[in-house]
């Protein structure tokens, strides 16, 4: 009996992390090209709902710039509702610097190509469904 059990619990376990890794294949590819300038990395984060938005990362990603452009790919993704933010790190100190008003010197923006009015737009307006695996195409101006 104990042997019935035992190999029923293994075999659980294994349909159970088939199921979770076939949910999770799912691929973002974010294509980006600089105008402006071809320096420094692209700096990205990705979030997972509107709760940890701007607040904790899901996934992160620093890219350099060649050429003008990069490429970001988030593979083994769920369907869900993602958002991200981004920019260009000139000066490769890892953080996005600003002016003495807050206002950022280094080039940035948002899924959905949206900017903020007095801080980073709302997660309803930067977020997207993904329903199937998508590229998003970026311009850094």
């Amino acid at each position: 009996m104990k042997f019935f059990l035992i190999s029923f619990l293994l075999l659980f376990n294994g349909i159970s992390t088939l199921t979770a890794q076939e949910n999770k294949t799912l691929t973002i590819t974010l294509e980006i090209t600089t105008t402006k300038y071809n320096k420094g990395h692209v700096l990205l984060a990705l979030y997972d709902s509107e709760k940890n938005y701007m607040k904790e990362i899901f996934r992160s990603a620093e890219v350099p710039i060649k050429n003008h452009k990069a490429k970001i790919v988030f593979n083994l993704l769920e369907k869900g509702e993602y958002a991200f933010s981004f920019f260009q790190d000139l000066n490769e100190n890892k953080k996005i610097d600003t002016n003495f008003l807050g206002i950022p010197k280094e080039p940035y923006g948002f899924s959905n190509q949206k900017k903020g009015r007095f801080g980073p737009p709302k997660f309803k307006e930067v977020a997207f469904k993904l329903n199937k695996s998508d590229i998003f195409k970026i311009v850094i101006e």
